[in-house]
């Protein structure tokens, strides 16, 4: 297993360059692109522009360039020229509300989805499992943002359940989830009804299976049977799944949710940076989400070759 986790480990710190030499590329060597004035600011004097110039190294060779971009992406000092503030430290300070958000919304949908696809399963063809197909098509099908929309204007203008919009710090921590149970709920929602789906079509796969058969053979009561032997392989694909979704959120993709619920994470920000044409967050947020893809990815491999020690030898 140790040796697994050093292939991986390996495997992502090349991944983690090969994002970044791609983000550099986007960012930095488009035809007709001058990227020392896109960082700068459209509103920048030619002072500021040469000054950026310089300090990303883009009168140089493009490795140079490149490994200045990444050394002040990586020390936190890639400054947004037209607010005069320190992007990473905008992210360090965004990061907590995010966090808030992301953590008990993945957990939500992660045990929902395990819960919702089993009890389809083990009724499959019945009213329940139908039932299920279809608040799993509404759920996927629903835009996130008219979601948040709907229940915004139901449970806090209409009815006055929830708060309208805001974030409370965890400091208090029943205001804290009193204005997140909305945010939690849309971002849930949208992912239950397809992994509940993709679960379900695990379980049924998997119920045919030898090994499966075996067990019952053996006489293993039916509950034993589906936890330990079933339900356990069908996770797999489901903890992948997992993983990239819980990282591209916490990398900045919850910013509709965000936005519309007026929380002041890193989705948030890097929505308002790209409403404004601010390139440093944005170069920063890419980064920063093909980082949190990439760790994440090698966190659901570790998490299968737990599950399947067959994945030990073959990865």
């Amino acid at each position: 297993m140790a040796r697994f986790i050093v292939r991986r480990t390996l495997s992502a710190i090349a991944l983690i360059i090969a994002v970044s030499i791609v983000v550099f590329g986007i960012f930095e060597i488009i035809p007709s692109y001058n990227p020392a004035r896109a960082i700068a600011g459209r509103a920048a004097s030619q002072t500021t522009v040469n000054e950026v110039a310089r300090k990303f190294g883009f009168n140089r060779s493009l490795p140079v360039q490149y490994a200045t971009t990444m050394k002040l992406i990586f020390t936190g000092q890639v400054i947004d020229y037209q607010y005069d503030l320190n992007v990473v430290d905008q992210f360090r300070q965004r990061f907590g509300a995010t966090l808030s958000l992301v953590i008990p919304a993945g957990i939500l949908w992660l045990l929902a989805s395990i819960v919702l696809g089993s009890i389809s399963a083990l009724r499959v063809g019945r009213v329940i499992d139908r039932a299920l197909m279809i608040f799993a098509i509404v759920g996927v099908s629903i835009p996130i943002f008219l979601l948040a929309a709907v229940l915004l204007y139901l449970l806090a203008f209409k009815t006055n359940v929830f708060p309208n919009t805001g974030y409370v710090g965890i400091s208090d921590p029943i205001q804290w989830a009193y204005h997140l149970v909305l945010p939690w709920f849309c971002i849930a929602v949208l992912s239950v009804g397809f992994y509940s789906r993709v679960l379900r079509s695990n379980l049924l796969d998997m119920v045919n299976q030898d090994f499966v058969r075996t067990a019952r053979a053996k006489g293993l009561p039916p509950r034993q049977v589906f936890t330990r032997h079933v339900l356990r392989n069908s996770l797999m694909p489901i903890i992948t799944m997992f993983g990239l979704d819980f990282a591209t959120l916490l990398g900045g993709a919850a910013l509709v949710t965000e936005a519309v619920f007026n929380i002041p994470g890193v989705g948030q920000y890097e929505a308002q940076a790209i409403g404004n044409l601010d390139v440093p967050p944005i170069l920063v947020g890419a980064m920063f989400t093909g980082f949190f893809v990439v760790l994440f990815g090698a966190f659901a491999d570790i998490m299968y070759a737990l599950l399947d020690p067959r994945i030990r030898l073959t990865g």
